[in-house]
């Protein structure tokens, strides 16, 4: 059973155009080589691919084959209006397949947006819904996609967040840690330097010319006089022994009292 017979026209897929095009690359290189050896031609092939890469094959030299041509053009300038003529045509060929192309390219484009369907059969209505499902699937894929791809970075955002925001709580605790001691150092301080400026007072507001020896004489004084008025009125000696101690009190002497005896001594 023989090959089928191929349409010549643009492949639309990428990888099916490039597999071909390397394949008949390989073969116009081969037969190029063939003719020359076989008929001992001159020969020179240039090819670009679609992606601006060359290729080329000479028998002898790619410039030299092209300086020759262009030797052989000037010479046969009768030939230039056949050339010419066959360009023309071919380019009116070329635009009129474009032409279909893009007719056919915008007739899918809106029966995809599900215009101009009124003509169309139940098989081409059925082939549009297969290819508008597996649109669908590509495009809600792509979507799931990017939303986990989202998600993933939000999960990794708040959980460095919470980290700055665990490391901040600490700083501002500690700050406010140490505030409160400074405040307490504070008014530590203040509270000793007010007790000592009490003290201070106290001890300037006396006159110069206390005596602390005569004050302590005078109230130890009033107490034995308040001791012996007491016991005067109950004993007859307690009057001399009054007499006896204002002597020693007059004297500087140290007087013990001795409440329950009610009597002093050195």
């Amino acid at each position: 059973m023989g090959r089928g017979k191929i349409e010549i026209k643009r492949i639309e897929n990428n990888t099916s155009r490039q597999v071909t095009f390397c394949k008949r690359r390989n073969g116009l290189l081969k037969k190029a080589y063939e003719l020359s050896i076989l008929c001992d031609a001159e020969i020179a092939l240039v090819v670009f691919s679609s992606r601006g890469r060359l290729y080329e094959y000479s028998s002898n030299s790619v410039r030299s084959t092209i300086e020759r041509y262009k030797k052989a053009s000037a010479s046969t300038s009768g030939t230039a209006p056949v050339i010419d003529v066959n360009s023309q045509q071919y380019f009116q060929q070329e635009a009129a397949k474009l032409h279909q192309q893009i007719q056919t390219l915008q007739n899918s484009n809106r029966h995809l947006m599900g215009d101009s369907i009124g003509n169309m059969t139940a098989k081409e209505l059925k082939s549009l819904e297969t290819r508008l499902e597996r649109a669908i699937g590509r495009i809600r894929s792509k979507k799931h996609e990017l939303l986990l791809a989202e998600i993933e970075y939000m999960q990794k955002r708040e959980a460095d967040l919470q980290s700055e925001n665990l490391f901040l709580r600490a700083k501002v605790e500690e700050a406010e840690r140490a505030q409160q001691e400074a405040a307490e150092e504070h008014q530590m301080a203040a509270a000793a330097a007010s007790g000592g400026a009490t003290t201070t007072t106290e001890l300037q507001a006396l006159p110069a010319s206390f005596d602390p020896r005569g004050y302590y004489l005078q109230v130890q004084a009033s107490m034995l006089a308040a001791s012996a008025a007491s016991s005067s009125s109950q004993h007859p000696q307690g009057q001399a022994e009054h007499h006896h101690l204002q002597t020693a009190l007059h004297l500087g002497y140290h007087i013990k009292v001795d409440s329950s005896a009610t009597k002093g001594f050195l």
